[in-house]
């Protein structure tokens, strides 16, 4: 784990440990997704193309739906139907510190959204229903011994596509218990370790290749024994060779932080929040006044992406540090009284181009953690605000870069000035940034067109920090990012203009007298009298200049 964040604060730390926290794989079954392939399974299943149409098709979903409550009501299982909004994640929560199932099913939750669903027109003429329905899904909650609390859902219309959601941290808790590793566990965070690096170590293992094996056997075990059994029975599901195959659709990849003291983690991360939210042009703050839980409704956003903090106030200060930009979010807020969490999440694989196979797992986790120590080292270097003696007189020098010759920088110009704050706002980008996303930040800071700031002189400007090594080209890409120590310079420099050198000036000036009132009353009269009289008292004592 070799980032700044973590070296800087390295000496109030009882521990940290990496863990891969929530997973999301979707199941399907490849051939039932195309129109000639379903038909092709359906022939299988029932041996002719007869009964290929939306009765049959509605007939099976609900079989599904009698077959499942049926099993519930026999074995004792609660079935909850949940209405729109509901928190099922919070439902399923209250059940579990209630249940005495040690392995299996031991809630069914069942809930309606959009999935695709066939529709069989004349000559069994397949296309998917438009616009898409919502249709039933059944989210099964089960105790698995190696992996706790998973949670399949399935939808009750063929071919039943499902989504398996696990979390990290519960399978670090099972193995670290059979390890004989003592830990509190609050919630989603360990809290107290006994053998930390032992723990650290557990935790790792979800990073490696053997995870794809692990995945895909807890899916086997209950998927089709548990889940798949209740449309299509064993024999049917052999006969028709229903199988299904697997996807990344969600991962977080999390750095926790345990500090010694909850006072000391508090100010730090408030600190490093107010050194941080300007530099990064956060421009959003929310704050919401809560009690014990956080907000049940989350309001969907348009755009697609936005800087944000959100301050809550639950059983204990919570501060959410978040930048979130299309389907990727990177966040850091404190969890239970003593770590502070620092996550990576995909909210869609397909965004980190690595693919999106089960096979791709390991890929997938590597990039997230590479775009969580990007963004650790660039909120360390804005932490820090360290910069070299020579580097100041070094600047405002021209410099050859290959066989270009650019000339200094000068940060009293306003051009450069805007240049650096947009590479402290773009610093965190989990690829970098091209010239012409600096061109737009640029225009977003002056307020000016594109023929006034465009990609070719942002392009000239990345030129100059070029040359003095302050950001670098990403391998043979026409991206950038910025160096640490060069990042570290140019926070330091803007601090000191803006927090120093522009303050003392201001106070270095002859404050202006006021215009006063244009329609006086006999108050204000007497006010300027004592105002007046009271400067020359000051004067007189040598405390106003």
């Amino acid at each position: 784990m070799a980032d700044g964040l973590t070296d800087l604060y390295q000496d109030l730390l009882t521990g940290s440990y990496d863990c891969v926290d929530r997973i999301i794989l979707n199941g399907y079954f490849r051939m039932a997704h195309r129109p000639a392939g379903f038909r092709t399974w359906w022939r299988k299943l029932t041996g002719s193309d007869d009964t290929l149409d939306n009765t049959h098709l509605m007939r099976m979903a609900g079989r599904f739906s009698r077959r499942i409550r049926g099993y519930a009501k026999a074995h004792a299982i609660p079935v909850i139907d949940c209405r729109i909004g509901e928190r099922k994640h919070d439902l399923a929560t209250q059940y579990l510190a209630q249940t005495k199932v040690t392995r299996g099913v031991f809630l069914i939750l069942v809930g309606r959204a959009r999935v695709p669903v066939w529709e069989v027109g004349r000559n069994h003429h397949l296309e998917h229903k438009k616009p898409m329905p919502y249709v039933n899904h059944y989210s099964v909650h089960i105790l698995d011994p190696d992996w706790g609390h998973i949670t399949i859902k399935i939808s009750g219309h063929p071919p039943f596509p499902v989504q398996v959601m696990l979390n990290g941290h519960e399978y670090v808790a099972c193995q670290a218990a059979k390890a004989g590793i003592r830990f509190t566990k609050e919630g989603n965070c360990f809290t107290y370790i006994s053998d930390a690096a032992g723990l650290a170590k557990i935790a790792d293992t979800l990073s490696e290749a053997s995870t794809i094996g692990r995945l895909s056997q807890v899916c086997e075990r209950w998927i089709y024994t548990a889940c798949l059994c209740f449309a299509l029975e064993l024999e049917e599901q052999k006969r028709s060779g229903f199988h299904y195959q697997y996807s990344n659709f969600q991962l977080e990849y999390s750095r926790n932080l345990v500090f010694d003291l909850g006072g000391q983690m508090e100010q730090v991360f408030q600190a490093l929040i107010d050194r941080s939210r300007v530099p990064l042009n956060l421009k959003t703050i929310k704050t919401i006044l809560g009690y014990r839980h956080r907000p049940k409704y989350h309001k969907r956003k348009a755009h697609s992406g936005q800087w944000e903090i959100a301050v809550e106030k639950p059983t204990y200060d919570l501060t959410i540090f978040k930048l979130h930009c299309g389907n990727l979010t990177l966040k850091i807020y404190t969890k239970g009284e003593r770590v502070l969490r620092i996550e990576a999440i995909a909210h869609n694989a397909a965004e980190l181009d690595c693919g999106r196979s089960l096979e791709k797992f390991p890929e997938i986790v590597a990039a997230l953690k590479s775009m969580l120590e990007r963004f650790m080292n660039a909120l360390s270097c804005i932490d820090q605000c360290f910069i070299a003696d020579e580097t100041l007189e070094q600047l405002p020098a021209p410099v050859q870069l290959g066989k270009t010759r650019v000339g200094g920088i000068d940060f009293n110009k306003p051009r450069m000035r805007w240049v650096a704050q947009a590479v402290l706002a773009l610093s965190p980008s989990s690829n970098g940034f091209t010239a012409s996303e600096l061109a737009q930040q640029v225009r977003t800071l002056n307020r000016q067109s594109e023929s006034d700031y465009g990609p070719r002189r942002a392009a000239y400007d990345l030129k100059k920090l070029r040359g003095k090594h302050l950001i670098r080209r990403v391998g043979n890409t026409a991206k950038y990012e910025p160096i640490p120590a060069g990042l570290r310079a140019i926070a330091a420099l803007l601090l000191l203009r803006d927090k120093a050198i522009k303050p003392l000036l201001a106070a270095a000036q002859q404050l202006r007298p006021t215009r006063g009132p244009q329609n006086p009353r006999p108050l204000d009269t007497h006010y300027q009298t004592i105002y007046a009289g009271m400067q020359g008292v000051f004067q007189e004592l040598g405390i106003a200049a």
